[in-house]
């Protein structure tokens, strides 16, 4: 009997030591895995939302699984995941899988992690020798543009931080447009399919941005003169207490000639924190106010904090639109003012130029609103400042339209939260 209990211990304590080390090394395992997957499906999502296809009207940026856009986003997502290691090896390129699915305003990427030969400890007196492990990630790049023709016919808004404060009027710039609008006001639906990588022209010069503010003082007095016009802006509130932009501390704003800024230049050159939400029907709808003081000096104000935040001290020092790789998928050169060390003359997918705008429901023929200062914003508009170097002394800025979000005054529910340099919001929509 003794014999016996000792030879049925054995395997009662070969048992527990497997349950105990080889199930929690192999969940740990799986925790690792979930990780890397979760990582590599965010990153590819990003760049699928900065690459500006999902504001592609007409949905050939991503109408087939093989486009410069997904191959982009598929060789990110490898870089990401084979950084993580499962079970203490790093993943290798091969047990990543990447497909994509979804609309092309509203893409999906779905990551497979998946280690075949993961070693056990003492589960081999039972002879496994290795087990297989694996994880699966989905996020999406939502833009709610398209969303109004989908089976429910429902928009969900979004809510971008480090929103710029330049309302913009609701009126297309772009040369010959079909339709004068940018955003359908009331589904959110891109009416202006030929805006996506629209450039400021050289000449004239109207279509730069700048302030729609008139008269000596500048001041945004609902009066005729300053009825909207495109690519005109009018200044949001910039308070740090009760602005609808408020400005960010001066010590949290770190760029070569940004000593001495005011509120207004920045929310500019820093960083908003409050998100910005595009038109809710759900209580309470994101009203913006219109700063109506006067300021002369606004469009000189704006230049300069625009030099500063895009690091623009001379020209050659901006980083620019990569006019080499196809457009969209946008990627970017970084100047020599770029502040990553050893990082100018390389391409890459974000810059600090990139910023996003809101749009405000407001078209000529319904100037001014009965709630005039307070507009309504139904969308954003993502652009690349200043693509060629400084701008131009008068603070006019060239722009280059990078990504196109409508929400419109149909928007309903919780505001998808934005992150990093997009107004198209990501997330992991499952596991």
């Amino acid at each position: 009997m003794i014999t016996l209990v000792a030879v049925v211990m054995l395997f009662v304590v070969g048992a527990m030591a497997a349950l105990s080390i080889d199930v929690v090394t192999f969940y740990t395992a799986r925790s690792e895995a979930q990780l890397a997957a979760d990582g590599a499906a965010l990153a590819a999502a990003r760049v699928l939302a900065n690459s500006g296809a999902t504001s592609d009207p007409t949905g050939t940026l991503l109408a087939s699984v093989e486009t410069p856009t997904t191959g982009i986003a598929t060789t990110v997502a490898v870089q990401v995941a084979v950084q993580n290691q499962v079970g203490g090896t790093n993943v290798a390129a091969s047990q990543v899988a990447v497909g994509f699915g979804g609309t092309y305003t509203n893409p999906t990427v779905t990551i497979v992690v998946q280690v075949l030969n993961l070693p056990t400890f003492f589960a081999r007196i039972w002879g496994t020798k290795s087990i297989a492990v694996s994880a699966s990630a989905t996020a999406e790049a939502y833009n709610p543009s398209g969303a109004y023709a989908s089976p429910t016919g429902t928009t969900i808004p979004v809510a971008p931080v480090c929103v710029k404060p330049w309302l913009l009027p609701n009126v297309s710039p772009n040369p010959g447009a079909a339709n004068p609008q940018i955003f359908d006001s009331a589904s959110g639906a891109i009416l202006d399919t030929n805006l996506l990588g629209w450039e400021t022209p050289a000449a004239p010069g109207n279509t730069h941005l700048k302030t729609r503010c008139s008269g000596g003082t500048k001041d945004c007095l609902p009066a005729s003169a300053n009825t909207p016009a495109a690519w005109q802006y009018y200044p949001g509130t910039t308070d740090p207490a009760t602005g609808s932009f408020p400005a960010p501390s001066a010590a949290s704003v770190a760029c070569t000639g940004c000593v001495g800024f005011n509120n207004y230049q920045l929310s500019i050159a820093g960083c908003v924190q409050t998100p910005i939400s595009c038109y809710s029907s759900a209580p309470p709808a994101q009203i913006i106010n219109i700063d109506t003081t006067s300021d002369a000096n606004r469009d000189v104000e704006t230049g300069g904090a625009v030099n500063g935040m895009t690091n623009a001290s001379a020209n050659g020092w901006a980083d620019s639109v990569d006019t080499v790789a196809p457009s969209p998928p946008f990627q970017f050169v970084a100047g020599l003012g770029n502040p990553i060390p050893g990082l100018a003359g390389n391409t890459m997918m974000v810059s600090e130029s990139l910023v996003t705008v809101p749009v405000i429901d407001a078209v000529p023929a319904t100037w001014p609103p009965a709630t005039y200062p307070q507009v309504q914003i139904i969308g954003f508009v993502q652009l690349f400042l200043n693509p060629y170097g400084d701008p131009s002394a008068n603070g006019h800025i060239r722009t280059e339209v990078i990504n196109l979000v409508g929400c419109g005054t149909g928007a309903a529910g919780q505001p998808i939260l934005g992150n990093g340099a997009s107004p198209v919001a990501v997330r992991l929509i499952s596991p």
